[in-house]
């Protein structure tokens, strides 16, 4: 009778699991689908949104016909592949170093060169317009001003290779430390010059973690709308993200050319990822030994004092130009008054919290969505972790696909699928121009993080405890909340905290979606520019830089004070 007794709560955690994967695949679908679904209805049918399904394909050979449409490609991979070759210049040599070398002070490095994930690209790129143009904080400095180089091609990649190269940076010097310098120095003794060596054996066997961050640069430089929209709009370079909000935002609207956008930008980030793949699984890149080889540094001996220049150069490059840009614009009265002792003023950080141009609100409104946004997605994501782990079936297969799906969507494609699937009148919900619609999009977004950290949880996580727990009776929303959860939430908190940060800057969904009269902080900076306040914007942007920065370092710490006890 026990054992009947004890294999019944099982019987019934098995005979729910079905009504939990439909009921997360319709959430999925909804979410994540449904967007990508009306996108390629709208490309289709042209007269979609009048609610008609006539003339089908009429505009797709128009539009791939446009002279236009190959210049904004062309832009696009240029960018894109240009900013790849310019990142891995750029941190390889870094990461390099970081991980073979003993670098003075290398966890100081580590540290700064997470400031840039901080600031938002757009920010970074009105710093250095406020920099560099003509009577900038250069040419108040040194009488020099880099106005050609900043609003051109090349000026753009440079801004945009700073906001990405960490990627690269975190991805090279882990992978080689993992790598390690043991198999080099076996190369070395075989008689290979260390430069031979690095090349033929160290890089090789480091591939897949390199190939796996220059994709993830890629992707986010053909997405970035905020510095082609601040940078390009005045160099007359135009990528595919800011056509689509051409598109969309100026009249007469071009819906179906938007559609057709949207499908060959996805196209471009998912043949990205289908490089990636076939790079890394065209040779095997597995050591002989199975064990870890432990990290061999070497004593830089007297180049420590050039390669500490060389870190501390791109630091204050990558990091301190932005940052001081923006204390200075934010601290000083009017730009024209220059850098002096009379022109510094607190006042835009008064009107700031005086509410001037519905700044608190704006604030107000950015919190609030990021947090409702992390919850979400923290609860989804482990969800849908725990069913693609420990479920094994095609319906987790499904899951798998849909909540990796995001990646291959940028910013403004999700906008764009959400503003065609949304505003239609048969909705029995109309959350058309309403702040739901930014939730979705930032959900819709973000949700890949809190998924992948939950299935990595999740394969270190033994099942024997659930088993205990089905066997001692009970259900699997009582053992889901009481056991998974728990062991689950400093690896989901950190994940949960990055939807937050992300969520609370996410410009181009913002600026497609929010409906009017509700501002976040990225719209508001973005319209203080337009209007003329930059001191203003800049406060804003330091508030909420440093609020997350702050937020960010102490749930670090609390994570990791945490960590052991959950072990």
């Amino acid at each position: 009778m026990t054992l009947v007794r004890h294999r019944f709560p099982a019987l019934k955690h098995f005979n729910l699991m079905p009504a939990i994967m439909v009921a997360t695949t319709l959430v999925l679908c909804l979410l994540v689908a449904l967007p990508l679904f009306y996108i390629l209805l709208q490309a289709i049918f042209p007269e979609f949104t009048r609610g008609s399904l006539a003339r089908p394909f009429a505009m797709l050979m128009p539009t791939l016909n446009n002279p236009e449409l190959f210049m904004l490609m062309g832009n696009t991979l240029k960018l894109g592949l240009v900013v790849v070759i310019g990142c891995l210049t750029l941190a390889l040599p870094l990461g390099a170093l970081r991980a073979l070398t003993r670098v003075p002070g290398g966890a100081l490095w580590d540290v700064l060169f997470l400031v840039p994930f901080l600031i938002p690209p757009y920010i970074a790129a009105l710093s250095w317009m406020l920099t560099l143009q003509p009577r900038g904080y250069l040419q108040q400095l040194t009488g020099v001003n880099l106005d050609a180089f900043l609003f051109s091609f090349w000026g753009i990649a440079f801004v945009m290779i700073l906001n990405v190269f960490p990627v690269v940076y975190f991805a090279a010097s882990r992978t080689l430390a993992a790598v390690g310098g043991r198999y080099a120095a076996v190369g070395r003794v075989c008689g290979a010059k260390p430069w031979q060596a690095l090349l033929r054996i160290t890089l090789p066997l480091s591939i897949p973690g390199l190939a796996a961050s220059s994709l993830l640069v890629f992707v986010l430089t053909i997405e970035e709308f905020g510095t082609p929209a601040t940078l390009g709009a005045q160099a007359g370079y135009k990528v595919l993200v800011t056509g689509i909000h051409e598109r969309f935002s100026d009249w007469p609207l071009d819906i179906p050319g938007a559609a057709i956008l949207s499908l060959l930008l996805v196209i471009m980030a998912m043949m990205a990822f289908y490089f990636q793949h076939w790079l890394v699984n065209r040779r095997s890149y597995v050591a002989v030994t199975g064990k870890p080889g432990r990290a061999e540094v070497f004593e830089l001996g007297p180049w420590r004092y050039p390669v500490v220049a060389l870190f501390g150069f791109v630091g204050f490059i990558a990091v301190g130009v932005p940052i001081l840009a923006t204390l200075a614009t934010a601290s000083f009265g009017t730009l024209s008054g220059g850098l002096t002792w009379d022109n510094l003023s607190s006042r835009h950080f008064v009107a700031l919290f005086q509410d001037r141009g519905g700044a608190m609100q704006a604030l107000t409104t950015s919190l609030s969505l990021a947090t409702g946004a992390a919850l979400i997605t923290g609860v989804l994501g482990a969800l849908i972790g725990y069913l693609v782990v420990r479920v094994k079936s095609r319906g987790s297969q499904a899951l798998d696909f849909l909540s990796l799906l995001p990646n291959t969507m940028p910013g403004i494609v999700v906008a764009v699928g959400l503003i065609l699937a949304w505003n239609q009148s048969y909705w029995p919900i109309q959350i058309y121009n309403t702040g739901a619609m930014l939730l979705l999009a930032y959900v819709c977004l973000l949700l890949p993080y809190p998924v992948r950290y939950a299935n990595a949880s999740f394969r270190q996580l033994s099942e024997n405890l659930e088993a205990a727990g089905r066997v001692s009776g009970a259900g699997f929303v009582r053992m889901f909340w009481h056991i998974i959860l728990p062991a689950l939430l400093p690896s989901l908190l950190v994940a949960m905290l990055l939807v937050f940060a992300i969520a609370s800057r996410e410009l181009v969904a913002s600026l497609l979606v929010a409906p009017a009269g509700m501002s976040t902080v990225s719209t508001f900076v973005f319209k203080q520019f337009e209007q003329g306040s930059p001191g203003l914007g800049m406060a804003m942007s330091v508030v909420a830089i440093f609020s997350t920065t702050a937020l960010i370092l102490g749930l670090t710490l609390f994570s990791r004070k945490k960590l052991p006890l959950q072990g």
